[in-house]
């Protein structure tokens, strides 16, 4: 095969297995970085580091590949222009699992306030509102979410309780101080 077809073979595989998540790349980078500029630039940052190293792509989940790809590249301009938030404190009040946790689709039903609940997962720190983002809004199963953000499908777990949990109490005014 000659090396021009090869290359249009290849950018072909790239855009039937990467492009029709540039929704839910977007997606994630703009609830990553809180602002929609930065999100572009950064989705396409990030689309041409995924085109670079897509030789390295050895076929499977497109999304979650390209998601991960999203994330980095996000975390990595956040640790250089916006140190605080990527770092989250604990607080043994907040990192406690409770109860009878409703997950954001019911909030936004209960609420009837798509504004609200969207401030709200502003107020979410990043580890826990990009779990929330992928599961709720992009619809990742634990297992994909785990292969996005490089970590044990127990602490995809954990982050959701816990997102969930900041959620609601920033549905509800709560500031966790106040426990």
């Amino acid at each position: 095969m000659e090396p021009g077809a090869r290359q249009e073979r290849g950018v072909a595989r790239f855009e039937e297995s990467v492009l029709p998540h540039l929704d839910s790349a977007y997606n994630l980078a703009r609830w990553l970085l809180r602002d929609r500029q930065d999100a572009e630039d950064l989705v396409q940052e990030a689309f041409v580091r995924a085109f670079e190293s897509f030789s390295g792509f050895r076929g499977g989940d497109g999304r979650a590949w390209l998601l991960a790809i999203v994330r980095n590249t996000c975390y990595t301009w956040l640790r250089r222009n916006r140190r605080q938030d990527v770092t989250t404190e604990f607080d043994e009040e907040l990192h406690t699992p409770e109860g009878d946790i409703l997950n954001p689709e019911t909030l936004v039903l209960r609420e009837g306030d798509t504004t609200r609940v969207q401030q709200a997962l502003e107020k979410v720190p990043a580890e826990f509102r990009e779990a929330l983002v992928l599961r709720e809004i992009e619809g990742l199963s634990y297992k994909e979410i785990a292969t996005v953000i490089d970590a044990p499908v127990g602490t995809v777990m954990s982050r959701l309780a816990r997102g969930r949990n900041r959620l609601r109490q920033a549905l509800s005014g709560e500031t966790g101080e106040e426990r």
